[in-house]
């Protein structure tokens, strides 16, 4: 079935009625479905389907992009269109597409692509993917973008089985046959394209609106009772600053919450409101959420991540693998259907189980209690932030003598970047480092606060001590 399903999505997504798609133009969706198709299979007639980025800003042109795309059975790499030109080198490099769909973001490239069709083309021989996949060897695949333990951008790998899990699972958590979603997310994070995937695949309606707006008051015009909406901590937190979007929001279904850690006092205020909030773990690996806390369970007054979804198992093991019992703090492992099948180009050797940065524990309920990272990585806005990338940045100034990144608590963003540095001499400012990087970083890389030192504390070993470097930082926010 889930075969026919991938050759079919042009089908499924004709079969929906005329107003499925909300806030936006269904027939126009349709048009640029059917034209982009056809201009992918001619352009790759008789020849290895194209690698295609996708990095289109406007909503109803990603999602037609997506699905015409898919049809084709290219392997797609989605994109942030904010990247800025290091991002975007580090991914052509890595890709190599085929065809670009999107705002072309290096205009000075040597390799300057020609125009056909109304698609940007690399070259005529397109190039076959490099990997081993059980999906006709590489093709039919979805390149989803996450971060790596360096910074550098990759790539998990996902196919239409692996998304399709995904949304069985939460259906059948949910007890919901239709799901309508509300997304105010970006569509290339595997936040929003799930909830495209949510209601594509289960005959549901979807709404898109840009957060701003949403923010200053504007509402789609939609039944919330009838929606699940996807927020991550920092934007619930915006919401709720207005009594009459915190109310609008206590009507939908629920309100799921992910991609950071949520604070206590959040809780408390959404939980004061009543909403129907669901706190939720996943991430790009697993095509989204494996852990959910139903609303019930949260205005009862549970601070967990929830309980695990049907498609996912998730076991806490101690650092030598073995399996933890209940209220012991371990590493987490997931073993999902939804499981990623690699980073491109190449497949996790072990399909068993997948170990994350993250420590938890289950309590005597099965609820799953996260407690933190095994890793430096930050988490700002939901989004990841690796101080070794933006300590190369900033170091490649030639502006600072030392630096050392690392992410303080804060009730907006979850945490936020903050650089302790050694200027490289008297003149150095503030906004001589910020002028630095801005094109060098995207603006969630790039730090909020910059804190001046004679010397960073570091070691014999010349490691740096970030607990002290905590302390340091905490004094400076006073």
């Amino acid at each position: 079935m889930a075969t026919n399903l991938t050759v079919n999505i042009r089908d499924i997504a004709s079969g929906l009625p005329d107003n499925w798609l909300i806030g936006c133009d269904s027939r126009e969706f349709s048009r640029i479905v059917d034209r982009l198709f056809q201009e992918i299979t001619q352009n790759s007639a008789q020849k290895t389907p194209p690698k295609i980025c996708l990095a289109e800003p406007e909503p109803v042109q990603f999602l037609a992009s997506f699905t015409a795309a898919h049809a084709a059975k290219c392997p797609i790499f989605l994109c942030n269109p904010n990247w800025v030109k290091p991002e975007w080198q580090q991914v052509f490099d890595l890709v190599q597409p085929d065809i670009f769909l999107g705002q072309y973001p290096l205009p000075n490239n040597p390799h300057i692509p020609v125009r056909e069709g109304g698609l940007r083309l690399y070259s005529r021989e397109f190039h076959s993917p490099d990997f081993n996949s059980p999906t006709k060897n590489g093709f039919d695949t979805i390149m989803i973008p996450t971060g790596g333990s360096s910074g550098k951008i990759r790539f998990a790998i996902h196919t239409w089985e692996t998304l399709t899990a995904s949304v069985q699972g939460f259906q059948q958590y949910f007890q919901v046959d239709k799901i309508n979603s509300f997304c105010v997310l970006p569509l290339y994070h595997v936040s929003g394209l799930m909830q495209f995937m949510r209601s594509l695949t289960s005959g549901g309606k979807l709404a898109i609106q840009q957060f701003k707006e949403l923010e200053n008051g504007k509402k789609c015009d939609i039944e919330p009772e009838e929606f699940f909406i996807s927020l991550v901590p920092t934007q619930l937190q915006r919401l709720l600053r207005n009594p009459d979007t915190a109310n609008w929001l206590g009507r939908f279904r629920a309100v799921l919450l992910g991609g950071a850690p949520a604070w206590s006092e959040l809780l408390e205020t959404a939980r004061n409101y009543q909403i129907k909030l669901a706190p939720s773990y996943g991430m790009t690996e697993t095509a989204s959420q494996i852990a959910t806390l139903k609303p019930q369970d949260f205005l009862a007054g549970n601070n967990s991540s929830g309980k695990i979804l049907p498609h996912a198992k998730i076991t806490i093991r101690s650092a030598n693998g073995e399996i933890l019992c209940d209220n012991q703090i371990g590493n987490i492992v997931v073993n999902a259907k939804s499981l990623a099948l690699g980073y491109y180009p190449k497949n996790f050797t072990d399909d068993q189980y997948f170990q994350l940065d993250d420590l938890g524990f289950f309590d005597k309920n099965n609820y799953l209690n996260i407690v933190g990272r095994s890793s430096d990585k930050i988490i700002t806005g939901g989004e990841n932030v690796f101080p070794a990338e933006v300590e190369a940045v900033v170091r490649s100034t030639n502006l600072v003598a030392d630096i050392a990144v690392i992410g303080l608590p804060d009730k907006d963003w979850g945490q936020v970047v903050t650089a302790i540095y050694v200027p490289a001499n008297s003149e150095v400012t503030v906004k001589n480092l910020q002028a630095a990087i801005e094109d060098k970083l995207s603006k969630f890389k790039r730090p909020k606060y910059w804190v001046v030192v004679e010397q960073l504390p570091r070691n014999s070993q010349g490691k740096v001590n970030r607990e002290h470097l905590q302390e340091i930082a905490m004094c400076h926010r006073r």
